[in-house]
């Protein structure tokens, strides 16, 4: 990884990024479906089209199936609950690469952040679960900024906090309202997912570099 000496500041989405939760929200959003009588069929990737799209995919998506009187505040906090017992059973982990990854920036000191969408409470669950998170010493949680991805405010947030003139930034991220959001900083967008991912084929991914995880990022990558 003799890349990462090449750059002075990393910004990271967490989900699906770091540690491998999308299951484990497509779940609760099985779940949340079920109890109010609809069956989301969905496999993984139509899961991640609609999630990656934009902010308010799965509301548009889903809401007409379900108690349409019912706000859908109310139903995503029902269905943050349902994701919170999972997380508690423990089925959480890093995805590939992640863990050396993190360990290659601590030894070499490199200023990082995490800028997530999920909320303090999930974030300090998954830390519990996997201690290599908590060698990354600035976390940017919902509770931290105004407008979610892909408005760029968490890493307008993070480049507030830690970024000095003349830094090289990189930022990665596995959907593309998190790439769009990049795209409005001064960082390098870097995507990291799955080869097959139907996000692929987006106008706004174009030009930006893409691999299947961190393991395959070549030692010759440079912005």
């Amino acid at each position: 990884m003799r890349w990462i000496e090449r750059f002075d500041l990393f910004l990271l989405d967490l989900d699906g990024l770091l540690v491998d939760t999308e299951q484990l929200h497509h779940e609760a959003y099985r779940i949340l479906c079920k109890r109010y009588g609809y069956e989301l069929r969905w496999d993984q990737f139509q899961y991640l089209a609609v999630a990656h799209s934009s902010s308010d995919g799965l509301q548009k998506a889903l809401h007409p199936h379900l108690e349409e009187d019912k706000d859908w505040k109310v139903l995503y906090e029902e269905k943050k609950q349902i994701y919170m017992e999972l997380l508690q059973g423990g089925k959480v982990a890093l995805m590939p690469g992640v863990e050396e990854f993190l360990q290659k920036l601590a030894e070499g000191r490199a200023k990082r952040c995490v800028a997530t969408h999920s909320n303090k409470e999930q974030v300090d669950m998954i830390k519990h679960a996997l201690p290599v998170l908590k060698t990354i010493p600035v976390w940017i949680t919902r509770e931290d900024y105004d407008d979610p991805k892909p408005a760029p405010d968490a890493y307008l947030k993070a480049m507030e906090l830690l970024a000095d003139p003349g830094d090289r930034v990189i930022g990665f991220e596995d959907s593309l309202r998190g790439i769009l959001a990049l795209k409005q900083t001064m960082a390098l967008p870097v995507l990291i997912c799955d080869p097959a991912h139907p996000q692929l084929k987006e106008e706004g991914i174009s030009g930006v570099s893409h691999f299947p995880s961190f393991e395959n990022i070549p030692s010759s990558f440079n912005r």
